[in-house]
This record gives C-alpha cells, structure tokens and sequence, in this order.
C-alpha cells in the first residue's frame, strides 16, 4: 500500500536528494533540453503531462497550466509554484527512474483551507508551505513510501 507523502517527509526528502550525487547524465557534463512532469490530480481528476523547462528556460504558458491542477480544490483558488518544489519533483523522478504522473493529494492551499484543516489536525502548520507554493503530498503509482525515502 503506498501513502501520501507528508510534508516533514518531502521537505527532508528534497534536503537530502539535493547532497545526493547527480544522476549520470548530469554528473556526465550533459544537459537534458527539458525537464517534464505529469500530475494526476486525486480531487478534480485533471491530469497533465507537459514540459516545464526547455533548453534552460522554463515555459510560462506551462507553469500556468501546473498552478492550475495544484490550485487549492476547497476554493478553487489558483496560486504559483514554487519552480524549486518543480524541480525537485524532476529530480525524484529522475533518482527513482519513473515516468509515472505524480498522484496529487494536496498541493496550493489557500489560508482559508489551511485554517480549517489546521482546526481539525495538529499535524497541518498554520503559516504551512503549502500556502507558500512550496509544499506538495503526493503518491507515485507502482512507488512505495519507504522507496521514496531511500531516494532522499
């Protein structure tokens, strides 16, 4: 059974993979024309599959169209993420070798949506980073936690 993927985890998770040695094409001097990502979102069941950086450049028109799908799903509020959390998740893909469209369990939260879930549980920050764009749960299909852990 996989699980989301809390906070504490994908920050400590990022911290890591980023002391991590660079995958082989990196560490090889080569650099990628673009980087990709795919989201499933588990609550509005949109789903996207675009590139977001091509040939050192990110693609706004994209970036767009990801704060769309990680939009809060309470309110329907759309905000920008964070292009660092973006690449990171490009960088988990790459570790772990997958394809597979990240399942997106909560990804921007507006503060509205952030208080309310704060009042029903201690684990939930109150200025949290997914109010920030900074943050993401999710789940990777075929990809259990404890692998996700060991990439980090």
């Amino acid at each position: 059974m996989t699980h989301p993927l809390n906070r504490r985890s994908f920050l400590k998770l990022g911290l890591l993979a980023a002391a991590l040695p660079l995958p082989a094409f990196a560490s090889q001097g080569l650099v990628l024309p673009e980087r990709r990502l795919s989201f499933n979102n588990l609550h509005t069941g949109e789903t996207l599959d675009r590139p977001y950086w091509i040939e050192g450049n990110y693609v706004a028109e994209t970036l767009a169209e990801i704060n769309r799908v990680l939009r809060d799903h309470r309110t329907d509020q759309v905000a920008a993420i964070d292009t660092g959390l973006l690449d990171l998740l490009h960088r988990v893909n790459a570790m772990l070798g997958t394809s597979q469209p990240f399942q997106v369990i909560s990804g921007y939260r507006s503060p509205a949506s952030n208080q309310m879930l704060a009042s029903h549980s201690g684990g939930v920050a109150k200025g949290g980073l997914h109010m920030q764009g900074k943050a993401i749960d999710i789940r990777i299909p075929g990809i259990q936690l404890a692998d996700l852990r060991r990439v980090g």
